[in-house]
């Protein structure tokens, strides 16, 4: 996620290249995986999950077409406020990561199905510090958990995964405690809806979303809860 100027222009360059070279997929293919064995007990009111997987705008993008969840920001965590911007982020020096707060109502989708779409269609949990063409461990594989049961679903989760071999390689996603989330920038909110054929979008998102169409059918909506639109309803 290379933006802007001459960094973004390198990354439409190789994107536009590839695009001639191979058949337009995702840098990360999805992975058909099964749902976690232990899950979050039934909850009442909203309830929040923060994942982190490579550029906010194609996590963002997937969790806003996924039913239940009633908004997705981007942002980071793992750092402190002075420094959670995008600009200082991109150094890779802040301990951030480029996440996605996504806010969900239990009654129609668990943490742990989130987390089943988080690992399957959304990143390669496998790569380490880097996600497809971005590298740096401000886009590494992370969850941020926001209570002792989110921590003991999401290491029951992983260990199930890796026990069933479902990657080639072990899960190196991170998991750590929530200290804060802090919400990016403006123009980064609901990127990947404003901006379809931009050809970092549409070469390594865009097929993000079309996988949680197939593979989770019950839990995809057609028209995105955005940022915006959660805005003018307030």
């Amino acid at each position: 996620m290379r933006r802007p100027a001459l960094a973004f222009l390198l990354a439409a360059t190789t994107a536009l290249t590839l695009a001639f070279a191979v058949p337009s997929r995702a840098a990360e293919e999805a992975v058909v995986i099964p749902a976690p064995a232990l899950d979050a007990a039934p909850a009442s009111g909203i309830q929040t999950a923060v994942v982190a997987g490579g550029c906010f705008w194609g996590v963002q993008g997937v969790f806003q077409h996924t039913a239940g969840v009633v908004n997705a920001v981007s942002g980071y965590a793992g750092g402190t406020k002075a420094t959670a911007d995008y600009q200082t982020v991109s150094s890779g020096r802040t301990g951030h990561a480029e996440s996605v707060e996504i806010k969900y109502d239990p009654k129609k989708i668990s943490y742990g199905k989130i987390l089943q779409i988080y690992f399957s269609v959304v990143h390669d949990p496998t790569q380490l510090n880097r996600q497809g063409p971005d590298v740096g461990p401000q886009y590494r594989s992370a969850i941020f958990t926001a209570s002792d049961e989110q921590k003991k679903v999401a290491e029951a989760y992983i260990a199930q995964l890796n026990a069933a071999r479902v990657f080639n390689k072990p899960i190196v996603t991170k998991i750590g405690a929530l200290e804060a989330f802090y919400p990016a920038e403006a123009y980064h909110q609901d990127y990947l809806t404003l901006h379809p054929n931009q050809p970092y979008i549409a070469y390594n998102d865009i097929p993000k979303v079309e996988n949680l169409k197939k593979l989770f059918a019950d839990n995809y909506i057609e028209k995105p809860t955005l940022v915006n639109a959660s805005k003018a309803t307030n």
